[in-house]
């Protein structure tokens, strides 16, 4: 299962492994993209598959499935892992993410996400103080107004 968090350096040429618990999930080959709240996301080849089939199933036509498609899609990069589970973040998605030397990989049941320390810690602070606000708002999602 992927959860738990793990803090780690990156090189500055953005090389770095993933957590050993984590690769027994993944596998070798995996797919590291940008991903929402300026982190990137890696998932094992199987799963993006899953997680593209909900993107694509939406209308093409619409404007925000095609934003989507770009946003998932331009940014996105079939990796594998060497034996030490090392890779090189490509360049494009270190300045996305800020990775700068501390980085940190949280497991989030079918993902991981990457993200530079600084980033995580402020996001980490507004979870702490927003987490039950969030619940509500994830309570309503999908209700109708008049509900």
């Amino acid at each position: 299962m992927l959860i738990g968090h793990y803090r780690t350096k990156i090189s500055s040429k953005h090389r770095t492994a993933v957590p050993v618990k984590y690769r027994q999930e993944l596998s070798k080959k995996v797919v590291v993209a940008q991903w929402y709240e300026n982190c990137l996301v890696i998932v094992s080849e199987k799963q993006w598959q899953s997680l593209l089939s909900q993107v694509t199933e939406k209308p093409f036509i619409a404007s925000p499935a095609r934003e989507t498609d770009r946003f998932l899609l331009a940014n996105a990069f079939e990796i594998e892992l060497d034996n030490q589970g090392r890779f090189v973040v490509p360049p494009a998605l270190a300045k996305y993410a800020n990775l700068n030397e501390e980085i940190v990989f949280i497991g989030l049941l079918n993902r991981v996400e990457i993200w530079g320390l600084e980033n995580w810690q402020k996001h980490q602070t507004y979870l702490n103080q927003n987490a039950g606000d969030i619940a509500e708002q994830l309570g309503n999602v999908g209700k109708k107004k008049d509900e």
